[in-house]
């Protein structure tokens, strides 16, 4: 069965708003783990407008899935990452100021850069993945990185899946036949809903984790975050 990530950014960014501790995202986090999921993401901005730095280490001390830290691979980022040693570091290409991931890496261009971080967090026990489109010279490339896995951004899949989603789903198809036979594990992510996750999931093969989080605390607003928990991986069975 694929594993559930849930990325709680939009918890603390709710939380932010009012500048109390409510909701206590460390609390969501621990109740998320109780409800079903199976991993815990974060991705901290510069700004920290959702999760703050000091968020961090009191995450590590409760998470008892796994826990992803998502990030543009600044030094001070990677300094964080490697000071709490989660199980996973994604790394993402948006820039500094980004709204949100909107493109995977160039891993060819940058190959050299992303071959020495990943080189730096593997050195401190960390698990890296590189999110990447499914772009067959990029996955090699990945692959040269030393990367062990990488998550495919999956916005253009769900901005095409009800137009056709059979067209949408097939670069990712093909690109996960590429990642098998190169080693790569896969993660995806992104844009992925209760509407187009299961289809994704059947047709994906060998995908191990995906990370959600804008559309499950969306839905949770509806159907309460316990149930919303349970009707994404019931999506993944």
């Amino acid at each position: 069965m694929t594993k559930l990530s849930v990325n709680i950014n939009k918890i603390a960014l709710i939380r932010n708003a009012r500048g109390a501790n409510y909701p206590d995202l460390i609390k969501v986090a621990s109740d998320c783990e109780t409800f079903g999921a199976q991993g815990i993401t974060i991705h901290p901005r510069p700004d920290q407008r959702h999760i703050k730095y000091s968020d961090i280490p009191e995450l590590k001390e409760i998470v008892t899935t796994e826990l992803n830290i998502e990030g543009y691979p600044t030094d001070e980022f990677l300094d964080i990452v490697i000071k709490n040693n989660p199980d996973q570091c994604t790394l993402v290409p948006d820039l500094p100021g980004a709204l949100t991931s909107d493109n995977g890496w160039d891993t060819v261009t940058h190959q050299i850069f992303l071959k020495n971080t990943v080189a730096r967090l593997q050195d401190a026990g960390i698990r890296v993945s590189l999110f990447i489109d499914p772009v067959e010279s990029r996955l090699l490339a990945a692959k040269e990185t030393g990367a062990e896995r990488i998550e495919f951004y999956t916005g253009p899949y769900a901005h095409d899946f009800h137009e056709n989603k059979v067209k949408a789903v097939q670069p990712y198809v093909k690109a996960a036949e590429i990642c098998q036979q190169l080693g790569l594990g896969i993660n995806a992510g992104h844009d992925l809903n209760l509407d187009n996750l299961k289809y994704f999931n059947t047709e994906i093969p060998f995908l191990l984790e995906v990370s959600i989080g804008h559309a499950l605390v969306c839905d949770a607003l509806y159907y309460g975050l316990k149930n919303t928990i349970q009707m994404y991986l019931r999506e993944l069975e």
